[in-house]
């Protein structure tokens, strides 16, 4: 067979010949690839770093309440009712948390399970759409180029080990746009097709139970843009197969909606609906704003290094910016239009995000996995001819900025300990970064994909392989790095809150409440086990004492205070030395005990 038929160019042509000789084995034989790549993205030292603050935290603490209180209908957290987001993301969480036990790796597993599940099914969508024709080492080789640059991508490594509902929304939102793709471009009668109907409304009602309406306006968006660019919709009206999607839809999401509603009444619909849904695209919420521009460059961190390509990638699909010829067959060739799909797909998640007021980083996950399809797609069209994207200027000039960008990473990286250096609330951290000897390690590691780089580069027909240094390169530091470095950000970060929330809990009195001072700490709240006060300083404290003493948990019989933060936090309280019991301390952080009285305005 031809040696361009694989990704990786000319060299294993003995390989590209077993793939095509033995397809099926050449098939079996990507599930413990696939299964390798996502034991190193998403699982390796899942559990080895404590929760993070603030949002992951808050996230497990409520699902670890729904299982405490045996409530899967209202969430609830530090002793209120939570309506941020839908159940879930929840549910998953405190389903973990009742087959393995309470622990942070525990509560990671459902998102990376979900991150997971889309890395194998963009390796199933471009089995199912590539030419009938095609050669099994080429189809193959770019399912698992596809599946490897999104479960290589900082953006879903990170939200792939983090207990949060970003990535429930996303995970919901890839699987459906999956869904309509298979039966959009396959032929009605396939079991791809078939499976298709089932993935759309299936998980567009999970999206809507993760996230809430958003879950199906976004993949909506995306699908009426497409049919109105390329036309199909008649394939879509069948009044009798739609019925039965929408019934699947409702069955998924309307039952636990209906019953938060009968449980709470205007509050879970003022709560939810009202300030977590409608507010947060038109008002800024909790202090997190943003230029319109805010995800161009979030979109470029997430996706690094793939994201370099995006450009070339996007430019290679405008063209397709045009309606089908009427008449055309939209199954003849399945996978010709999905790279306007997924330019559609990249475009209104940025725009759908940047046009709403409040805005974080997590917000555009689910445009990850569309940009990193285009730049798959790039170097392995979906082609009946079997071509390969020729290495052209704007490849070239994208690959010089790879290596340029990671050379410049490898020069920060021996710098790192320095700059760890500048935080006070963790002094000896900087030391055990250095010490640990994973800065150089770093270094030497994106030193090298950037030399490899540079050396395909004034290659003759190495624009082909410029994938290969990056994906090489970033599995290395999988093992190498990120997984050692996240036992020592436990040990000098995260433990010794853990700590002082056990002596915490030791040392509690009855009616004694726990304020937790300065940065929102969450985690203080999972583990203790117990409902805390956030309170960012005396003033605020005084004018709470005044107003509400039980909005910091103070009864009439309550005779004292414990107190943790930093301890620059804690002396601008400007408390008689004599009068504050130090409980214990761990390195910038302590635990105090005060008599409620020398808080009294």
């Amino acid at each position: 067979m031809p040696s361009a038929s694989l990704p990786l160019g000319s060299a294993p042509a003995a390989l590209a010949r077993w793939c095509d000789d033995q397809p099926r084995r050449a098939a079996l034989a990507c599930v413990p690839l696939l299964a390798l790549l996502c034991w190193l993205s998403f699982f390796l030292g899942l559990g080895d770093l404590g929760l993070m603050d603030k949002t992951e935290a808050l996230f497990v603490e409520v699902a670890r309440q729904m299982l405490e209180r045996g409530d899967w209908v209202v969430p609830w957290w530090n002793g209120e009712h939570f309506f941020d987001y839908p159940v879930w993301g929840y549910w998953m969480v405190a389903l973990a948390f009742r087959c393995f036990g309470l622990a942070a790796g525990v509560a990671r597993l459902p998102v990376a399970l979900a991150a997971s599940t889309v890395v194998v099914a963009v390796f199933l969508l471009l089995q199912a759409l590539a030419p009938p024709a095609e050669a099994a080492s080429r189809r193959l080789g770019r399912g698992l180029l596809a599946a490897a640059v999104l479960a290589t991508s900082p953006g879903w490594i990170g939200w792939g080990r983090s207990a949060t509902t970003d990535m429930f929304l996303s995970s919901a939102i890839t699987l459906a746009l999956v869904g309509f793709l298979l039966a959009d471009r396959l032929p009605e009668a396939s079991r791809w097709s078939r499976l298709g109907r089932v993935l759309l409304p299936l998980f567009c009602g999970i999206a809507v139970l993760a996230k809430g309406p958003v879950g199906v306006l976004l993949p909506g968006l995306v699908i009426v843009a497409f049919l109105a660019l390329q036309g199909g919709w008649a394939r879509w009206w069948r009044p009798g197969r739609l019925l039965a999607m929408l019934l699947l839809f409702l069955g998924v999401c309307l039952p636990w909606y209906v019953a938060a509603a009968r449980a709470e009444g205007m509050a879970f619909v003022g709560g939810f609906l009202g300030f977590s849904n409608l507010q947060r695209f038109t008002s800024v919420l909790y202090d997190h704003p943003g230029p319109p521009w805010f995800y161009l460059p979030w979109l470029l961190l997430l996706l690094l290094p793939w994201s370099l390509y995006l450009p070339v990638a996007i430019a290679a699909a405008l063209p397709q910016l045009r309606r089908r010829p009427a008449g055309s067959d939209p199954t003849a060739l399945p996978g010709q239009p999905l790279p306007l799909f997924l330019l559609l797909w990249l475009g209104l998640m940025v725009a759908f995000f940047s046009a709403a007021a409040t805005k974080l980083p997590g917000y555009i996950l689910p445009a990850l996995p569309a940009g990193s399809l285009l730049v798959a797609l790039h170097w392995l069209p979906l082609a009946p001819q079997g071509a390969v994207a020729p290495a052209g200027r704007g490849m070239r000039w994208s690959g010089w900025c790879n290596a340029g960008l990671l050379a410049l990473l490898a020069a920060a990286a021996v710098v790192a300990p320095r700059w760890a250096a500048d935080d006070p609330a963790f002094p000896g951290f900087a030391a055990a970064l250095a010490a640990s000897g994973l800065p150089l390690r770093l270094g030497l590691l994106l030193a090298l994909a950037a030399l490899a780089l540079v050396l395909l580069l004034r290659r003759p027909g190495g624009g082909r392989w410029l994938w290969l240094p990056d994906l090489l390169g970033f599995l290395a530091l999988l093992p190498l790095v990120i997984a050692p470095l996240a036992p020592l950000l436990d040990r000098e970060r995260q433990l010794p809150l853990r700590q002082l929330a056990a002596l915490a809990s030791q040392q509690a009195r009855p009616d004694e409440p726990l304020w937790v001072l300065g940065t929102k700490r969450y985690s203080m709240v999972f583990y203790t086990g117990a409902p805390a006060a956030f309170v960012s300083g005396r003033g605020r404290i005084a004018e709470r004492l005044r107003e509400d003493p039980a909005s910091l948990g103070l009864t009439p019989a309550s005779r004292s205070v414990r107190i943790f933060g930093d301890r620059p936090d804690l002396e601008e309280l400007e408390l008689p030395p004599a009068r504050v019991e130090r409980l214990g301390r761990r390195g910038e952080q302590e635990l105090w005990r005060v008599q409620r009285q020398d808080l009294q305005p």
